[in-house]
Formats: structure tokens, C-alpha cells, sequence
């Protein structure tokens, strides 16, 4: 099968995209992003929802309520503490508080049915203890760390151990880009959230995976061959995947970006912009990290290897270090046009 296009071409290796020579700048790129997510964190923090910090939570179903009203109701109950409302689409209000004894909680909600001219019944009510937030946090940071374990078990044996290490480091370049930017837009973190989180860290892995196979396949016998260097075979590996990539990435992003901004934004569909957000970002940001972080960093552990050394020298030794696999096959196929 012959591919057609740029993407035909990035295959072939008739052009190329230099990403592995380039990796400073992806990696300054990526460094500004990080710094501002840790400043970002340190500043704000992330907004934790009451599943993970406990809390209260009331749901007003008020078409003509106002956050104001609900705010007034909430203080005339005799909670003054801690306090955060929104609306969810054009006819319910949300209020959260934090832990609250029952009797609080049986007033602020028969402050709020007085204020808005319901029943108590008709408010959807939620507490949730320290303890139970506690024990959700510790499952969710559980959970986490089981994936990475897992991931890296997992790479080590299909692939080799520099791969998996690659790839650990381009997901925790995920994490760290979210939620930076959740404690930027003061998004609240939820189980929604988390299960995003592993969502977008499947899916980054899975990018990888696709490049990295490639990259095994171009480098199986390299040492052998000594036609290119490890730094060349890679990036004319990660040339023939990242029109794959990109494709899939936006093919993706496209139902995600109409739950987060027409869901959430347009209908107020409250409940979906915590998942929507993280797998808005994530998908950005895996993609980006699988071809620009994941790859130039596996590149720079194997090179550290005394065989690979021997082998970048060989090659530089005959001034193949300059040129790509693209600018060899371009020499080939003008030598075989003089030829004829």
C-alpha cells in the first residue's frame, strides 16, 4: 500500500520533521508549561469536590433563582462558613458547603425551601463525612499508582526498560500540565476528574506504544546495519507516526470538545466539564508528549549505552551523521535517474 500526501511522504521518508534534533525546544516548551502549572498549583491549589474533602452538597431546583438568593438562604440557616454555588443548566442551583452536623444541614434546607417556594423533598441533599473523602482520596491516589506500576511492568517486558521509563516520564508531563491548568480555571476535581485522568493516561500511553513500536522496528538490527544513528532511525520513526497521531488525536477531540464546550459551556451541563476538561487537555497533551517528550528522551537514555556510542560514531565517522534517512533515499533516487 502506497501512501499519498505529506503523510506518504513523512513515511517514505521522502521529507522529514526533525523532532529529535529539535528536543531542546520541546523540552523548554514543555519545562515553561510545567513551571507555570506548579506556580499555578502553589498559588490556587485545586478545588477539591466534597467526594474527596467531604462536605455538603444541596441541589435547588429554582428556574428564577439567583446564586444571591442562594447565598442569603444559606447564611439565614446559620452556615457562614466555607461556601460554593453554581448553576447547572437554566433551572437548578447548586450549593456546597463544607462538613456540617445533620441539624445544620435539616436548616439550611428548610432555609432554601422557604426562599425558593419548594419542599424540602424536592431538594436533592448529599453529606459526606471527612472520613469517607479521606478514604476516596486514598483509593483515587491508589489507583494512579497502580496504573503506573502496571505500565511500566507492562513496557519493560514488550518493549525494553529505557522505553517504559520514557514513557512514565511523558505521563506524569500529562498530569502535571492538567492539572496546572484545572487549578488555573478553578475547575473542581471529582471522581469525574480522576476517571479522565486515567482515561487521558491510557490514551497518551497508547500513542506512545504506537511509536515506539516503530521505533523497535527501525532499530532492530541498527548496530549491525550501522546505516544511521539511533537519533536518525527514531525520528524517521517518529515521522512515519505522527500524521497517525495527529489524525486519531483530532478525530478524538472533536466529541470532547462538544461535551466541553456545548455541554457544559452552551447547555450548563455542569456534571460533564470536569471529565471534559481533563480529556480535553489530556488528549492535547498526550499526543504532544508521545511524539516531542517520549521519544527525544528515549533517545538520550539508549544513546547513554556504550553499543549505541560506538555505533553514532561509525556513522559520523562517515558523515552520515548529517544527513537523514530522507536525504539518503532523495541521493539514491537521483543516482538512479542519472544511471537511466
Amino acid at each position: 500500500m502506497r501512501f499519498s500526501g505529506l503523510g506518504g511522504r513523512l513515511y517514505r521518508g521522502e521529507t522529514s520533521i526533525n523532532v529529535i534534533g529539535n528536543r531542546k525546544r520541546w523540552y523548554l516548551l514543555s519545562t515553561a508549561f510545567i513551571l507555570l502549572s506548579m506556580f499555578t498549583l502553589g498559588a490556587k491549589g485545586v478545588e477539591l469536590s466534597i467526594e474527596f474533602k467531604g462536605g455538603s452538597s444541596f441541589t435547588v431546583t429554582a428556574p428564577n433563582g439567583t446564586i444571591e438568593q442562594a447565598r442569603d438562604a444559606v447564611s439565614k440557616g446559620g452556615y457562614t462558613d466555607e461556601l460554593r454555588i453554581q448553576t447547572i443548566g437554566d433551572n437548578k442551583i447548586r450549593i456546597q458547603t463544607g462538613v456540617i452536623e445533620q441539624s445544620l444541614s435539616n436548616s439550611i434546607q428548610d432555609s432554601l425551601a422557604a426562599q425558593f417556594g419548594i419542599t424540602v423533598e424536592s431538594i436533592d441533599t448529599q453529606n459526606i463525612g471527612p472520613s469517607w473523602g479521606e478514604e476516596i482520596s486514598r483509593k483515587a491516589l491508589q489507583g494512579l499508582i497502580a496504573f503506573l506500576v502496571i505500565i511500566m511492568i507492562y513496557l519493560a517486558l514488550t518493549f525494553e526498560p529505557k522505553m517504559a521509563i520514557a514513557a512514565i516520564i511523558a505521563l506524569v508531563h500529562d498530569v502535571l500540565i492538567t492539572v496546572g491548568i484545572y487549578a488555573l480555571v478553578g475547575f473542581e476535581v471529582s471522581p469525574s476528574t480522576v476517571i479522565g485522568f486515567l482515561t487521558i493516561l491510557g490514551y497518551s500511553l497508547y500513542d506512545t506504544v504506537v511509536v515506539f513500536d516503530k521505533v523497535r522496528e527501525n532499530t532492530r538490527a541498527i548496530t549491525a546495519t550501522g546505516r544511521y544513528t539511533y537519533g536518525q532511525a527514531t525520528n524517521h520513526a517518529v515521522n512515519q507516526t505522527i500524521v497517525r497521531s495527529l489524525n486519531t488525536s483530532l478525530i478524538a477531540l472533536l466529541p470532547v470538545a462538544a461535551i466541553l464546550f456545548v455541554g457544559a459551556g452552551l447547555l450548563g451541563a455542569g456534571t460533564l466539564k470536569d471529565l471534559s476538561l481533563a480529556l480535553f487537555i489530556g488528549l492535547i497533551a498526550g499526543t504532544y508528549s508521545s511524539i516531542f517528550i517520549a521519544a527525544p528522551v528515549l533517545v538520550q537514555l539508549r544513546e547513554r549505552e556504550p553499543a549505541i556510542k560506538a555505533l553514532n560514531q561509525r556513522v559520523l565517522a562517515r558523515g552520515g551523521g548529517s544527513e537523514s534517512p530522507s536525504q539518503r533515499m532523495q541521493k539514491k533516487r537521483d543516482k538512479r535517474k542519472n544511471r537511466s
